[in-house]
């Protein structure tokens, strides 16, 4: 990974549409850039594109942000919220740096990311020492390695006060290594500046272990340094562990001999075996990076990276994913990434454009994709809640484009290996599958995490209303991570998110977006009540007000039966002192009473009501005073009897590592859970089992997050209803939170 001065790019700002363009599969990267938020990642990916000529640092956005953070959200908090793709021209190969969210809660654009994408590139911040490989960072690479994803690390703020190159480097061999410090190691060394008035160093160049050679940033330029003297006892004893590394890895089973016997190993020799283990997820580089100073256009290791990317991570032909045909109901196959393959592409996120409406971001697996062509969409609703509602259909594409941040570039055509913008494709989702028409495919959408915190909403005003079914419709379409539920028990309209500021964002566009106003009110548990004791109730419904009356009188009794048993109605009336023709109408009055609710207004479960004696009137009695009778005398029963409220318990199951297990623990008790017990997973980390009540798991996905340093997940399935304690019913009787 030599740098090549004959073939970087002159800057320059992307004009007339003529952006990178991708010759075929094998002149394309996806690279995803991955990493706990306020490492980097936006920052690099700007000055990716400077350093290749796509933009000039005169031509970023107009407002000063960068390139790939365009969405007003966006430029308003200052931090990425969804996936952006930003395509650079590289020695003759299109690199699509694909930037995503550090934030945990937009963990669906990250991984919306890690699918589009054939490697990666872990940024991790030097500012904050070893804190910068967190769990997230660690569980993300974890997951990379399952699927034999090539990665490299980048160093970022290496000029911080607390950056310490050698301590990052050892952490990221320790922690990211698998076992295995020597599948970690650095490529450069940074040279440092002389000492400021603060006793700083700031970093202005690095170091090439393998070839020597030294570059000097500090004046914006890549020039050529001399990194003898007091580095030279330090480069020799780097480049030693890098060489052992890379032949380690290398196919030659004589260079290991040849090394350890004195011969100097050409760099010539060792730079095609390291390529070949970073393209086959056998080696791990760590590189440095820092952005252009100001007025500059060359930001320090951005050739270096650049260089990683087209030579050392591998083509999209070499990233295998499997699709299932429609048609025959055959196993799944492997994908060809040919342009003249049949089309095989998955949706990699959905946005809506006021002009266009909604544009569709694909990742090309195989065949071509041109404007206008007839594809067929298969994917499941995640508009209707229904996980397995399904829609299978075709519709005619629009215009494709490549994306560059907000701005778009038309496209004669959309290949095998390469990420466009799709318009006109009004049914697909993102997940969905996009093929050829008369060869319908389906790609298994990536694993999502499950959305865990309750926002209850309800339109602001009467022109809030009216939009809001569409509006709500377009955000689950658009964002797979958002549920949306209609909650027939506490009448409730809620949407399910993964935090806190997936929320923001989430209510956020509603109202930026598509003009849509809600307010937020206290989620509500569906309760239930039950009899905690036999009870008699009498219904008297007489009225006579001229003309037809009404008249009916039942005297039923109540009794509390095991849960689950639902309402059961016995007749045991005798003499015909209700005629039987009402019986039925006392029954329904009794089943819509309960439910209604009583005390609280929560469905009534769980009694036996007895219908024991009545009376009728030959005129006035009908079905429908009957009915009223009967819920009256449910209704009496209820006023001079306690009624026990019954919540839903959930089983929950919590993924955590080791050191946070005790707090943990103790928090679950603390809500008034009953551990059932603790195992180990296969990712090394403590799975924790417990029933908690729902009440208690309101904001669990916030809290958990708190404790555990935002690393542990969790999932909840509903168990059973069971009686709330005393002293927590006369608590929530006073909270705004119970429907009255």
């Amino acid at each position: 990974m030599v740098e090549k001065a004959s073939t970087r790019p002159s800057g320059g700002r992307v004009s007339g549409g003529k952006i990178a363009e991708a010759g075929g599969p094998a002149g394309i990267r996806n690279v995803v850039l991955v990493g706990h938020t306020g490492s980097g990642k936006t920052t690099l990916v700007d000055a990716l594109a400077t350093e290749a000529g796509a933009l000039t640092r005169a031509g970023r956005v107009e407002d000063g942000t960068c390139v790939s953070d365009y969405d007003d959200i966006e430029q308003r908090q200052h931090r990425s919220v969804q996936l952006s793709v930003v395509p650079v021209a590289w020695e003759g190969i299109k690199i699509n740096l694909i930037d995503t969210p550090g934030n945990a809660d937009f963990v669906g654009e990250l991984r919306a990311g890690l699918r589009a994408a054939d490697a990666a590139l872990f940024i991790v911040s030097a500012a904050t020492g070893t804190d910068g490989i967190d769990e997230q960072t660690l569980a993300l690479w974890q997951e990379c390695a399952r699927v034999g994803m090539p990665r490299a690390i980048v160093l970022t703020h290496l000029d911080a006060a607390r950056a310490d190159f050698d301590t990052m480097c050892g952490a990221c061999a320790e922690l990211l290594g698998a076992g295995d410090a020597d599948a970690v190691l650095p490529l450069q060394l940074p040279l440092h500046g002389p000492k400021g008035a603060d006793g700083h160093r700031p970093v202005t160049g690095l170091v090439n272990l393998l070839t020597r050679q030294a570059f000097d940033y500090s004046a914006g330029a890549h020039t050529p340094a001399d990194a003898t003297g007091e580095l030279a006892e330090t480069i020799d004893t780097a480049r030693a562990r890098l060489i052992e590394g890379i032949i380690a890895e290398s196919e030659d089973e004589t260079l290991m001999d040849r090394y350890l016997e004195g011969e100097a190993i050409d760099p010539a020799v060792l730079i095609p075996d390291l390529e070949r283990a970073v393209a086959r997820d056998r080696f791990h580089p760590i590189l440095v990076a820092a952005p252009p100073p100001e007025g500059a256009r060359e930001g320090l290791g951005m050739v270096e990276i650049l260089e990683l990317i087209t030579r050392g991570f591998p083509t999209p032909a070499e990233h295998i994913v499997a699709a299932r045909c429609l048609t025959n109901g055959a196993a799944p196959r492997p994908l060809a990434c040919d342009p003249d393959a049949p089309l095989a592409a998955e949706v990699i996120r959905t946005s809506s454009d006021p002009y266009v409406g909604r544009v569709s971001l694909l990742r090309v697996f195989s065949g071509t994709l041109h404007a206008d062509d007839v594809v067929h969409i298969y994917g499941r609703h995640t508009t209707t809640g229904n996980d397995d509602s399904e829609h299978d259909t075709d519709e005619r594409a629009g215009t494709v484009t490549a994306p560059f941040g907000k701005q778009q570039y038309p496209l004669d055509q959309a290949i095998a290996g390469d990420i466009a913008y799709v318009t006109k494709l009004g049914r697909a989702e993102t997940g969905d599958t996009v093929s050829a028409k008369d060869s319908p495919l389906l790609i298994e959408p990536w694993p999502l995490p499950e959305p865990l915190l309750p926002v209850a909403v309800r339109a602001h005003g009467k022109s809030d209303e009216d939009k809001l079914s569409q509006a709500l419709a377009r955000l689950v379409a658009e964002d797979p991570t958002v549920r949306l539920e209609q909650n027939p028990m506490t009448r409730q309209l809620v949407l399910w998110c993964l935090g806190e500021a997936h929320r923001d964002v989430a209510l956020e566009r509603l109202r930026a977006r598509f003009g849509v106003r809600v307010d937020i009110d206290e989620y509500r548990v569906a309760l239930r009540e039950t009899f905690a004791t036999k009870a008699s109730g009498h219904g008297r419904h007489v009225k006579q007000s001229g003309g037809h009356g009404q008249y009916a009188i039942c005297d039923i009794e109540v009794e509390p039966l095991p849960e689950g048993s639902g309402i059961e109605f016995v007749d045991k009336v005798v003499g015909g002192a209700v005629p039987r023709q009402y019986i039925g109408s006392v029954e329904k009055g009794v089943r819509a009473q309960a439910e209604r609710g009583l005390s609280e207004g929560y469905p009534l479960v769980d009694v036996r009501v007895t219908l024991l004696d009545g009376k009728a009137h030959s005129v006035d009695s009908s079905d429908a005073a009957f009915q009223t009778a009967g819920a009256l005398a449910l209704r009496e029963a209820a006023a001079a009897n306690p009624i026990a409220l019954l919540e839903p318990f959930a089983e929950v199951r919590v993924t955590v590592a080791d050191d946070c297990v005790g707090a943990v623990l103790g928090d679950l008790s603390a809500r008034r859970g009953r551990v059932l017990g603790t195992e180990p997973d296969n990712t090394g980390h403590t799975v924790v089992r417990a029933e908690v009540p729902e009440w208690e798991l309101r904001h669990y996905a916030i809290d958990l997050r708190s404790l555990s340093r935002g690393a542990a997940q969790f999932s909840r399935s509903y168990v059973r209803h069971e009686p709330m304690p005393a002293p927590v019913a006369a608590e929530l009787r006073k909270s705004t939170a119970i429907l009255t």
